[in-house]
């Protein structure tokens, strides 16, 4: 009897669990579906117990185009305060040509509004590759509504043949276009400035 008591118990709590992991389980299927559409609305669903999220990622996508992607190693949501805090992020941000730049940091600090991504702070060995350059600095904010990356502190970047150092920076990130400001430093190699002209010169002899 005891035997029978114990069996139809263990097998009561199993179909429970059962149905918790078959509720959790969809409520991620459905996370998943909805984030690409709006990533925002998907943090705010979050029940408080995955309000820690292991390999995070979410994208924007407008018009059926990829406008953003953010990775991270992990992030905590704070729901009260519509902010995320990332570790480890990679932000890429795709021009209408589908290229893209890469925005990489130690940690990195979310800011909502009611409908989407308002800005992204990146702290700590921030490095940004774009059209063959790389920037290297400590902080940079990116503000979706200007399509911009802004680098308020020293900023490097370093390119085939050039480098150049500026008291800070801004990232146009549409037209590919960086801005140094004030006590800006350029040092030129000109051999190697030169093979990037004869490489560019020869491919484009090449592709036409």
């Amino acid at each position: 009897m005891r035997k029978t008591r114990r069996a139809l118990l263990l097998a009561v709590i199993f179909l429970s669990l059962g149905g918790v992991a078959y509720k959790v389980s969809d409520v991620m299927r459905q996370m998943r579906k909805a984030a690409i559409k709006d990533p925002v609305a998907v943090l705010d669903a979050m029940p408080e117990a995955l309000l820690h999220i292991k390999d995070f990622h979410r994208a924007k996508i407008e018009n059926g185009r990829k406008v953003w992607e953010l990775f991270g190693d992990e992030a905590d949501y704070l729901k009260d305060k519509r902010e995320a805090v990332i570790k480890k992020p990679r932000f890429l941000y795709y021009d209408k040509k589908d290229e893209a730049a890469e925005t990489s940091a130690d940690s990195a600090h979310v800011y909502l509004n009611e409908k989407e991504l308002e800005r992204l702070e990146l702290k700590g060995s921030v490095r940004v590759a774009m059209k063959g350059y790389v920037l290297t600095s400590e902080l940079a904010n990116y503000l979706p509504a200007k399509e911009q990356i802004l680098l308020p502190n020293r900023t490097q970047v370093v390119g085939e043949g050039i480098s150049m150092e500026g008291a800070s920076m801004e990232v146009e990130l549409e037209g590919k276009k960086i801005r140094m400001v004030r006590d800006v430093k350029t040092k030129i190699e000109p051999e190697k400035l030169a093979n990037k002209k004869s490489k560019a010169a020869n491919g484009a002899k090449v592709g036409g």
